[in-house]
């Protein structure tokens, strides 16, 4: 079964440019979104020049639209499947530009986390619309380079984030990070509704309603768990291990009950294939170990190094720069030596790049910490692009929305386990530096109350030697920062090299007769 007919291949040819411009902007708003909150938490914080959050708040405002969007993607799949990836996308589309001109004048933190779920849900409903359209409107000898500019526009979203973030907030009020959103927002629906084509879902296919509600409390509850965990609160607490147990007893009663429905919205056919299952592995420890890393590198940039979050994410777009090249290289590259060693390639140098910041220290030029970020970036861009196009390749029209939300979930999963596992080496090794280290006591240091302030992170003993003028409480702050910045990157480097291991065992080169005769028995189903 052909994906496009004649007369639909020839007009998409003629359309699938703007289509795939139209699609990647949209694809942009759900990354940008991701990465410009950072640099706004500070001013968050503030009572007079923003909502005056406390510490948890905070946490919530940043982990509710990871929460939503994760535990909504399979949902957005469906329902892509089941009224067309165009309808889904306009939906998603509205739903995100109003929760963000909600944020944007929130009266108070409750009101703005409430707005940031609104705006996760709004992103799971994109993200699978927006690979469905690529795969269904474009023809096939133009699909690959579309999905790597599909690809290279995560990247490129991430590291921009917080350049914008730090120019609107030298500008503007804290709202404006949110507001940016709106322009952008209609700007996308303009042209959905102007050239992507009406591309048709599986009309006569009924939602699995209580498939969708347990993906949606298990997945939630899981990474509801996997946020706790990165708090760096201990490990077997009734907070972390209820949500797990819970979350992971629903998610085994939604594959149970896959495998039974007639409408399944997880179709499970999809993990017959070898290459969609690796692929998935692969790709779940991608995104692990770059969430993990670009987490401590933020903090390494500007704690250590002394730099605002603008000069931060300027720095960090040297890997846009270098994913955007990946991502344009990897299906050439896919051709010359197969797509395989292609992802190998670009898994083995992102862990060579983690395992480099082993030998970084305060002074390390910024030259240098950007040629890696370049390098590493690079990477990422060989992975991300012939992954996908190795998990998407033969699935049906009719389940195009299902492997895009099994895609989109990995990536978003991966990110909040890799976070989750940096953040709580961080906080453990850190606290361990600090409880070692002799604190500077007597009328100018610090008291009980203020010395356990100062255990709790770099940043708070940063904040209390500014105003006790204690340089040396700053200095011991930085040496057990990156102290606990070793700790961390050592297992990232480790967790890129399982990876490596991964992408050479479970991505072998097939029978391609095979894999054609496997394609055309799933899609006579």
């Amino acid at each position: 079964m052909s994906t496009l007919s004649t007369t639909e291949g020839r007009a998409a040819s003629s359309r699938s440019w703007p289509v795939l411009l139209v699609v990647v902007c949209a694809q942009m708003l759900i990354w940008l979104d991701t990465s410009i909150l950072n640099v706004a938490v500070t001013t968050l914080a503030s009572p007079a020049e923003g909502l005056g959050a406390t510490p948890a708040e905070l946490e919530w405002v940043a982990s509710a639209y990871t929460l939503v969007f994760a535990g909504t993607l399979f949902a957005g799949g469906a329902l892509a499947d089941r009224f067309g990836p165009r309808t889904t996308l306009l939906a998603g589309l509205a739903l995100f530009g109003a929760a963000s001109a909600a944020g944007a004048f929130a009266p108070n933190a409750g009101w703005l986390i409430m707005a940031r779920a609104f705006m996760g849900a709004g992103s799971a409903l994109l993200m699978p619309a927006t690979l469905s359209v690529i795969v269904q409107s474009t023809p096939e000898e133009k699909r690959t380079r579309a999905i790597a500019i599909w690809s290279s526009s995560s990247g490129l979203g991430v590291a921009v984030g917080p350049v914008v973030g730090g120019a609107l907030l030298s500008h503007f009020w804290w709202g404006s990070v949110f507001l940016a959103n709106v322009p952008i927002v209609a700007l996308c629906l303009a042209g959905v509704v102007a050239v992507v084509p009406g591309l048709k879902g599986s009309g006569r296919r009924m939602l699995d309603l209580p498939g969708l509600a347990l993906s949606v409390l298990g997945l939630g509850g899981v990474v509801y768990g996997i946020i706790e965990l990165g708090n760096g609160q201990t490990w077997y607490g009734a907070h972390v291990l209820l949500p797990f147990v819970v979350g992971g007893a629903l998610l085994g009663a939604f594959v149970a009950g896959q495998r039974r429905s007639p409408t399944p919205s997880l179709d499970l056919r999809l993990f017959s294939r070898p290459g969609f299952t690796a692929g998935s592995v692969v790709l779940l420890i991608a995104f692990m170990a770059l969430a993990g890393h670009l987490f401590y590198a933020a903090f390494y940039l500007q704690g250590p190094r002394g730099l605002s979050p603008a000069e931060a994410g300027t720095v960090m777009l040297a890997a846009a720069v270098g994913i955007v090249l990946g991502s344009q290289a990897s299906p050439a590259l896919s051709r010359l030596v197969s797509p395989r060693w292609t992802i190998a390639a670009g898994v083995l140098a992102t862990a060579a790049t983690y395992a480099g910041y082993l030998w970084f220290d305060g002074g390390t030029p910024i030259t240098v910490v950007a040629a890696l970020l370049w390098v590493q970036g690079f990477g990422m861009g060989l992975v991300g692009t012939p992954v996908t196009a190795v998990m998407m390749r033969g699935i049906p029209p009719q389940l195009t929305g299902a492997g895009s939300a099994v895609n989109s979930v990995t990536r978003q999963v991966g990110g909040v386990l890799g976070v989750a596992m940096a953040g709580s080496i961080l906080s453990a090794v850190y606290r361990d530096r600090m409880a070692d280290a002799a604190l500077p006591t007597g009328p100018r240091g610090l008291s009980g109350d203020t010395a356990e302030q100062a255990r709790t992170s770099a940043e708070a003993a940063r904040s209390l030697a500014a105003s006790l003028r204690l340089p040396e409480l700053a200095a011991l702050a930085d040496r057990a920062f990156l102290d606990a910045m070793y700790a961390a990157t050592f297992w990232t480097a480790v967790l890129a090299f399982v990876g490596f291991v991964v992408t050479v065992v479970g991505l072998r080169a097939r029978d391609s007769d095979s894999e054609r005769s496997k394609d055309s028995r799933t899609e006579g189903n």
